[in-house]
């Protein structure tokens, strides 16, 4: 199966998303190579950077769960490494 790597970032404005949130990663973790979250306090936001390792169904089926949460933002960066 091929896979193509990719960084997601997203952006979380509603703190009630975020259970929902971390539901929909644990069912993803077999193919989250690595995560980073920052809380920006003063904006009242977290940010989270994803590096993913999948078939590119995966990662648009991945991208498009989170952007769809409520106060959530998703945007997807592909590699050419696996294209």
């Amino acid at each position: 199966m091929d896979t193509r790597v990719a960084v997601i970032g997203v952006i979380v404005e509603n703190p009630e998303s975020v259970a929902v949130l971390n539901d929909i990663l644990h069912s993803y973790s077999p193919y989250i190579i690595g995560r980073m979250g920052i809380p920006y306090k003063e904006k009242n936001i977290s940010i989270i950077s994803l590096a993913v390792d999948a078939p590119q169904e995966i990662i648009s089926a991945l991208s498009g769960k989170i952007g769809r949460l409520k106060g959530v933002s998703a945007k997807t960066a592909y590699s050419n490494i696996g294209a």
